[in-house]
């Protein structure tokens, strides 16, 4: 069957991942640096650090694998598949896709973020590969709701109408003096938390969720309220605005049965997040399924087996 290589460089991460037979052969990622009190990058710096990774991962991938094995290699080209979808940061990793393909001559596929995140997410849970499905990809840099096909076809049904999950998480979170990205110190910290009396308001409309107007209010709080329970509240507030949004979609799903639905994104690894949501929606007949931890921040592994499975005509059980 061959080995499938995957390529991925988002604003966060420069990703590097190989498929085959066995597995998951190789998962090389390396975060973007970002100052002390900065929330992100300009695109421009990310191009530049991504050109610098793959300079450094790429080499390391080849030499642990058996380069005549190779049958394709897949890059995420976009972030959304969506005709004007884009971000430079992709760039640097469409060019050295481009330029392995042609140095190994075997097939490029050009694939989108969204997509390798769901295709990584879906590692593990196989079975929602062959139905459609209800996808909430939750990251830095996407906040939607989407309907899901077979053939990994995406199609938006609602996300934010301004910041971003993980915008809210991260804004927050340096504020109060922790390191970009903040997901997990801020998770950490809202660990901590003894009382977890603090509601922020969860501003949904059907299917759109609004975290400006939040991140305002929580940003109200610093020096009023401990620190541990803020960030509790934050992950409070992000999974009753995700619960409702699921239940709405749910709602009007017109497939058979119950949805099941899928989270993905670096938001979605988060633990407190998953157990917080599994409460809210015990009663309820949506069943939830999430990906692997390791597989919901930002990595090429999506990619890999998105070639794999479209050069190959199989997929991973």
């Amino acid at each position: 069957m061959g080995l499938y290589i995957g390529i991925d460089t988002s604003c966060y991460t420069t990703s590097a991942a190989c498929v085959g037979p066995a597995g998951i052969l190789v998962d090389l990622r390396k975060l973007l640096e970002v100052s002390s009190g900065e929330r992100g990058l300009r695109q421009s710096d990310g191009v530049f650090q991504h050109v610098r990774n793959l300079a450094v991962l790429l080499p390391e991938l080849l030499q642990d694998i058996d380069k005549t094995s190779i049958q394709g290699i897949c890059v995420s080209a976009q972030p959304r598949p969506a005709a004007d979808s884009y971000m430079p940061v992709f760039a640097a990793g469409i060019l050295t896709a481009r330029t392995l393909a042609a140095a190994f001559n075997v097939p490029l596929i050009e694939s989108s973020h969204q997509q390798g995140h769901i295709r990584a997410a879906l590692y593990g849970n196989e079975p929602l590969q062959s139905q459609s499905f209800l996808g909430l990809h939750i990251s830095g840099g996407t906040t939607e709701i989407v309907g899901v096909e077979p053939s990994l076809k995406i199609r938006r049904l609602g996300g934010t109408g301004d910041l971003h999950a993980g915008q809210f998480v991260d804004r927050v979170g340096v504020t109060l003096g922790l390191r970009f990205p903040a997901g997990k110190e801020l998770e950490q910290l809202a660990g901590h938390a003894v009382k977890r009396d603090i509601k922020l308001p969860a501003s949904v409309d059907g299917l759109t969720c609004s975290f400006s107007g939040v991140e305002t209010r929580a940003q109200s709080l610093l020096g009023c309220a401990p620190n541990d329970e803020i960030a509790y509240a934050v992950y409070d507030c992000m999974a009753r605005t995700f619960a409702k949004m699921i239940q709405n979609a749910s709602a009007a799903w017109d497939g058979d049965g119950a949805p099941h639905v899928l989270l993905a994104g670096g938001v979605a690894s988060s633990a407190l997040l998953r157990s917080l949501l599994v409460h809210r929606l015990k009663d309820s007949d949506v069943k939830l399924f999430f990906a692997n931890p390791k597989l919901s921040s930002d990595n090429a592994v999506g990619t890999a087996l998105i070639a794999m499975d479209l050069l190959n005509g199989s997929s991973l059980n």
